[in-house]
Parts: structure tokens; C-alpha cells; sequence
């Protein structure tokens, strides 16, 4: 096994989105090439309502996939094929835009207050663009919780395969892997994740320290012991941070004096131009142009 070193840690970016939400962007445009195939992530966790009730009002998408991931409080959503319904506490919308839908989501807090949640946007290949939008809204429930180990390590297994373990979502372009990952307080933990796939992991809560490239030439060892193994190089990661990984097989992780938990999410990279005009993301800016045309004929929908 290869253990993928840190190539860079950046906090997430406060910002103002929808009809005054207050959230944290995870990554987006500059970021592209890092994390294909996704291309944007929202951190909405807020505890205070009049920083998110305003929602994110009636708007396009076509092109991507959506994954609305809810930890504390409710999102109630609707759209313009009839769908609507709300997702409450662990439960997982995906939702493929695919030729065009308009649609709208709107965040409450729980008895407290809180709002928690993540919405992660994946890329369609060229040839999915213009697919039929579809929905899978899978509750809590649904998703299967594994340990790796006796110690109180807990995974999330919310889309793709962990260790011949499945999550609920299924058939998205991506192939994704999409894991929430929780390790009690200074565990070490390692996770494989296929070579040519690209791999980020977005810690939340607590912090941890991932393996580190010593150099640019990728060297992670610190120091060998007298029984000539290596020590690793760590990187520390916590306080709403992206981790962004070079290529390797596996991902080791130590967890902080707290613990710590994180989303950690692969896909295998599609490789094609983007052409990207706020929730509508093409191959080609006459696609982005065409696109805008037909929202002003009213023709978007089909």
C-alpha cells in the first residue's frame, strides 16, 4: 500500500449564497482540475436562523449532480417537475440535473435552532449532460454504519463501496465514494482509495493529522527508528478544512486530542472542459449561451 500524502490544506471560505445564507465554501471554480470530477462544496452549518432561513429560493441547474447531505435541522425542497418532500436529520438527497431543472431548498433549524448539512456538486460527462433529471432521496436510516476496528471508529457509508460494504446511492456517472468518518480521540486510522481516482477529505468537527509530503518530490518520511522503520510526516487539519491528497492507494489519518470526524469523498476524474455559469455547468460556453436562451424563452424545461 501508498500512503497518499497531503499536497494542501485550506480553510473553508465564509460566503454569502441563496437569499442570504450564511455557509462556508468548501471549494469551487479555481479548484476544478484538484477534485474532479466534483466541482463546488457548501458547508451550511449555522446555529443562528436569521443567517439561513432566507433559503435558496427558486433557480436553474443542468449539467451536474447535487448531493445535499443533512446533519442537524431540515431542508425542504421542491421543483418545477412536482417533486417536493424534506430532508431531516442523516438523511441524503441526490439529485441529477441532467438536461434542466428549476427547484428550490429551504433550510430550518432544529428545536435548538441548528442547521447542519453539506451540499456537494458532481459533474455530468458530455454525454450525460442532457439525461432525464431523477432524484434518490435516501433517509437515515438507509445508510449502512460499519466500525473498521474495536476502538469506536464509525463510517458513514453513503455512496460507492467501503470495504464490500454499499451505500444506498447508486448509478451516478461519477462513481463516487462518499464516506463520513468518525475516530475517537488519538486513533490512527488508514482507508483505501483507488489509485487513479481523486480524493479530498473535509474535516468538521475536532482534528486530525494526515500523512504529509516532507518535499516536493513527494519523500514522507520524518525520521527512521533504530529498527529501521519509517515515521510519517503529518499535517494537522481541523476548524472546517479541506484536505486535498496526491495519488497513492491509502489515506492515513491520526485523530486529534478530540477526535474527529470527516467527510471523506473520491470519484474517478472525467476529464472534459468545464463551461460554467453559476448552477449550470456545460462542456462549451455556446452550451452556457444556448442554455441561457432557453431559460429566457421558458423553453429550459423539456
Amino acid at each position: 500500500m501508498s500512503i497518499r500524502p497531503v499536497r494542501a490544506i485550506r480553510p473553508a471560505r465564509p460566503t454569502l449564497e441563496g437569499a442570504g445564507v450564511h455557509l462556508r465554501r468548501v471549494f469551487s471554480h479555481g479548484d476544478v482540475e484538484d477534485v474532479d470530477p466534483f466541482l463546488m462544496m457548501d458547508d451550511f452549518s449555522n446555529d443562528d436562523p436569521a443567517r439561513y432561513r432566507g433559503g435558496f429560493p427558486w433557480h436553474p441547474h443542468r449539467g451536474i449532480e447535487t448531493i445535499t447531505y443533512v446533519l442537524a435541522g431540515a431542508v425542504e425542497h421542491g421543483d418545477s417537475l412536482g417533486n417536493a418532500g424534506v430532508l431531516g436529520a442523516g438523511d441524503v438527497q441526490w439529485m441529477t440535473a441532467g438536461r434542466g431543472i428549476l427547484h428550490q431548498e429551504m433550510p430550518r433549524g432544529d428545536a435548538q435552532g441548528r442547521m447542519h448539512g453539506f451540499q456537494l456538486w458532481a459533474n455530468l460527462p458530455s454525454a450525460l449532460k442532457m439525461c432525464p433529471p431523477r432524484y434518490q432521496d435516501v433517509p437515515s436510516a438507509e445508510i449502512p454504519v460499519l466500525s473498521d476496528d474495536d476502538r469506536g471508529t464509525a463510517i458513514r457509508v453513503i455512496c460507492g463501496d467501503y470495504r464490500g460494504v454499499r451505500g444506498p446511492v447508486d448509478g451516478i456517472a461519477a462513481e463516487p465514494c462518499y464516506l463520513d468518518i468518525s475516530i475517537p480521540p488519538g486513533q490512527r486510522r488508514s482507508f483505501p482509495v483507488a489509485t487513479e481516482r481523486n480524493a479530498f477529505a473535509y474535516v468538521f468537527q475536532g482534528a486530525a493529522d494526515f500523512a504529509a509530503a516532507s518535499d516536493p518530490r513527494g519523500v514522507l518520511t520524518e525520521r527512521a527508528l533504530p529498527d529501521g522503520s519509517e515515521v510519517l510526516r503529518r499535517e494537522r487539519a481541523g476548524g472546517r478544512s479541506l484536505v486535498l491528497f496526491d495519488r497513492g492507494d491509502e489515506i492515513s489519518v491520526r485523530a486529534g486530542e478530540e477526535g474527529v470526524r470527516f467527510l471523506l469523498v473520491s470519484g474517478r476524474p472525467i476529464r472534459e472542459p468545464v463551461a460554467w455559469y453559476g448552477p449550470i455547468v456545460m462542456n462549451t460556453h455556446e452550451e452556457i449561451r444556448q442554455a441561457l436562451r432557453e431559460l429566457r424563452s421558458g423553453s429550459f424545461i423539456r
